[in-house]
């Protein structure tokens, strides 16, 4: 093979694109393809989004160009980045690692993810259009230099995160660095208002002008000779990068491929003499110390709800800071929803033990709630306590066991009903933090987990309003119903089902003849279930989830959100109207496909009953 690779760059480039289109061809079935064409329209709809900001908010351009690019940074360190042309594969391969690096780049594009940012980017040229010909052709060649410089910034990214991340404490590392950066992005500008900062938007103009994704913006507006050479430096920050990845690639396939942490030398430390729920939870909390990739995605979690409050405190929002060990909680349910599948085939250990599903679900549950609870709780109390924010003490006492035994039901819950395959962790290649799952696959079942683990505390936050001291009650009683009723179908799933659920992390998604996926739907149901599952958290969370805790908190800007535009009678049935319509249609895009299932003919066996 090595001789159809090696001629030239063009001709490696052209046989990693098929490759990379070959493979991702054959991963179509099933709920991949109902989550790539999900994904898809989702993501085709913000870059639609992108080139109306374009067209009627042109100075809010930067802004949106700067949310892709953080997408492009942060999406791959949450989920381990995509590799599914690793480059321990051409390792032996009789080529320099500069050609091997370009077809890799190349083959980084054969996927949808580029092609909708592209479609995205073409808001550059929608925007030279105000600055005649001349910007509308420097918007075209800076969209394919942007597009070229973000896929680029993020391999290099992903691939310093893998040569730095070998231990425990670079693993936090990275993860506080990931969370902090993500508050950055979305409250940094509460610290540059109480720096007091002389005109705080033309400063945040300057700084969104002088981010990677900002450079087109700034070639269109500038004389076309200034213009150009902007480009020119693009295209030389592109060759650095494509040099410093090819360097970086090559330490990789050279140095010691670990997943984990490396067992302690001398004795093992023997489990605790016990069984059942207790020794599985003694295994599960191994593994929260030893996967890097837990221990990186749970830094991330914390240090994201521990800075978010710290900078809006900086201009003196307090009301947040009681709720810190709540955001935790969510965010870490978020990292931890694919917990079977992160273990990969390790699930047969459970299988070969009879009567051990219970106690591997449960013990999962004790370990998570060890892991989460005891931190969380002491940022609730102790944030409570030090903001001074008295009226928030039945609101944390009364959400704090809510979301635990949400969050701790949900995970086991979805772990087995949505299970995403990844690599076993002693397989993982040169990336520690790459389970080797889909990308896209993780991302909803982290996204429906944000907004699940919320919803079960709902319960409690109603009970508050009426009573303050009634939702605390409700949420120890919620959240133990939740915890225990979740975990009870997870281990009944896990008996019936255990062995699908190993063939599906061991050989992958099988055809589906009985239970059609999104792609095999009616027409109109395939229209009507991808809208859904595309448009429905608008009306959910920031139309309706998000006004709520703005009522409720006594935040009186209205922003943009319909219900606090009305008149104060008609706020909390909006409210409600949009909550229920965003439930409504999660629950139509998630049951038509099962009652159309179980609806058609199950397939005949010619073979008989023998």
């Amino acid at each position: 093979m090595a001789h159809l690779l090696t001629p030239g760059p063009a001709a490696l480039a052209r046989h990693l694109i098929g490759m990379r289109l070959a493979l991702m061809r054959n991963s179509l079935r099933g709920d991949n393809a109902s989550n790539l064409y999900t994904g898809v329209s989702l993501g085709l709809i913000l870059a639609l989004g992108t080139i109306a900001v374009a067209v009627l908010w042109p100075a809010q351009l930067p802004l949106a160009l700067a949310a892709w690019l953080s997408g492009w940074i942060f999406g791959p360190l949450l989920v381990g980045g995509s590799e599914a042309l690793r480059p321990e594969y051409f390792a032996m391969l009789p080529a320099p690692p500069g050609r091997i690096a370009a077809g890799l780049l190349a083959g980084a594009f054969a996927g949808p993810v580029p092609a909708v940012n592209l479609v995205a980017l073409l808001s550059l040229p929608v925007y030279g259009w105000r600055f005649g010909p001349a910007g509308v052709l420097i918007g075209l060649v800076a969209a394919v230099t942007t597009l070229i410089t973000l896929v680029m910034i993020s391999r290099v990214i992903v691939a310093l995160v893998g040569l730095f991340v070998r231990s425990r404490a670079t693993a936090v590392a990275v993860g506080v660095l990931t969370g902090t950066a993500i508050a950055l992005c979305s409250n940094g500008w509460a610290p540059a208002v109480a720096l007091g900062v002389s005109d705080p938007a033309a400063w945040s103009q300057r700084l969104l002008r002088a981010l990677p994704s900002g450079w087109g913006v700034a070639a269109v507006e500038a004389p076309w000779p200034l213009g150009l050479a902007i480009l020119a430096a693009g295209v030389g920050v592109i060759a650095l990068l494509l040099a410093a990845w090819a360097r970086l690639l090559s330490r990789r396939v050279v140095s010691a491929a670990r997943g984990g942490v490396p067992s302690r030398r001398g004795t093992p430390r023997p489990f605790p003499v016990t069984s059942g729920a207790r020794v599985a939870a003694a295994k599960e909390l191994r593994a929260w110390w030893r996967d890097l990739v837990r221990i990186q995605l749970l830094a991330v979690a914390f240090s994201f709800a521990v800075v978010t409050p710290l900078l809006l405190g900086t201009i003196g929002v307090w009301a947040v800071v009681p709720f810190t060990g709540l955001i935790a909680i969510v965010m870490a349910a978020a990292s931890s929803a694919n917990l079977y599948g992160a273990d990969g085939t390790a699930l047969w250990l459970t299988l070969m033990t009879p009567g051990a599903e219970r106690a591997d679900v449960r013990g999962r549950q004790l370990a998570w709630l060890l892991v989460v609870g005891p931190a969380a709780t002491v940022l609730s109390l102790g944030g409570t306590l030090v903001s001074g924010q008295s009226w928030a003490w039945p609101w944390v006492l009364g959400l704090l066991p809510a979301l635990l035994g949400g969050g701790a039901g949900l995970i086991v819950l979805l772990a087995v009903t949505s299970l995403v395959p990844g690599t076993d962790p002693h397989k993982r290649g040169g990336n520690p933090l790459s389970t080797g799952a889909d990308e896209t696959a993780e991302t909803s079942l982290a996204w429906l987990v944000l907004l699940a683990v919320p919803a079960t505390a709902l319960p409690a936050a109603g009970a508050i309003l009426l009573h303050p001291w009634a939702g605390v009650a409700t949420g120890v009683l919620t959240g133990a119903l939740c915890a225990w009723g979740f975990g009870a179908i997870a281990y009944r799933r896990l008996e019936r089902h255990g062995i699908d659920l190993l063939s599906l992390m061991k050989h992958g998604p099988p055809p589906e003849t009985g239970k059609p996926a999104v792609a095999d739907l009616p027409v109109r149901h395939r229209i009507g279930v991808t809208i859904c599952y595309s448009l429905a958290w608008l009306p959910l969370f920031p139309q309706g989830l998000v006004p709520m805790v703005m009522k409720i908190l006594g935040i009186s800007d209205p922003v943009w959100f319909l219900a606090l535009h009305l008149p104060p009678i008609w706020q909390w049935p909006t409210i409600i109207f949009m909550i229920a319509t965003g439930l409504l249609m999660y629950g139509y895009a998630i049951l038509i496909p099962i009652r159309l299932g179980s609806s058609s003919p199950a397939p005949t066996d010619s073979r008989g009953p023998g």
